[in-house]
């Protein structure tokens, strides 16, 4: 008799563990469902986007442009991790030839500057060297994207041991991210981008 139930115990634990065994298969497949079905919309969205994206790539450039203008080291660094951020949920399926040879050309290497302001917070002027970079693919961006929006490049020629510099402005009063708070409204606009 003890054997029996004893018996009857180890069959009830045995079905009982079976049957959390085929719960979690059921829980692992409907999580993997699940997955497949928002990366699927994801996937889309981010061809559909494009534009989006450079837009967003755009708009937080021009938060690092006035970062540095106020000479505000970390908030450029934060607005650098949205461009990344932009850049890397661009879907590129839906560029023309023309904007994906542009994208493909610039991509690598204004991501590459945005990291630098990134990890460069606290050194302002090193992260000015790399904005100087990094506003010439945003320039060739806008020019093959559009931006949406009437931009401004600006000059500055006094930056670099009065080499000068360029960089894109959403105002036509120059707030110059070379020179910060130090001489802010020192350049030109050189050109209006629709």
């Amino acid at each position: 008799m003890l054997s029996l139930v004893f018996g009857a115990v180890i069959f009830t634990a045995c079905n009982s563990n079976n049957s959390n065994d085929q719960n979690d298969v059921t829980t692992d497949s409907s999580v993997t469902q699940t997955e497949g079905d928002n990366s699927a919309p994801s996937a889309s969205g981010n061809e559909t986007n494009a534009g989006a994206s450079i837009n967003g790539v755009v708009s937080n450039y021009l938060k690092i442009k006035n970062a540095l203008a106020n000479d505000n080291s970390k908030e450029a660094a934060s607005a650098a991790t949205e461009v990344l951020n932009a850049m890397n949920t661009l879907g590129q399926a839906s560029l023309t030839s023309e904007q994906k040879k542009v994208y493909d050309e610039v991509q690598e290497d204004a991501k590459e500057h945005a990291d630098h302001i990134i990890y460069t917070a606290g050194k302002i002027d090193h992260q000015r060297e790399h904005f100087e970079t990094l506003s010439k693919d945003v320039y060739d961006l806008v020019k093959t994207f559009g931006a949406g929006q009437t931009l401004y490049q600006d000059f500055c020629p006094m930056y670099n041991n009065n080499k000068g510099a360029t960089w894109i402005s959403e105002t036509k009063e120059i707030k110059n991210p070379y020179l910060g708070k130090k001489m802010p409204t020192c350049g030109e606009v050189k050109e209006e981008i629709k």
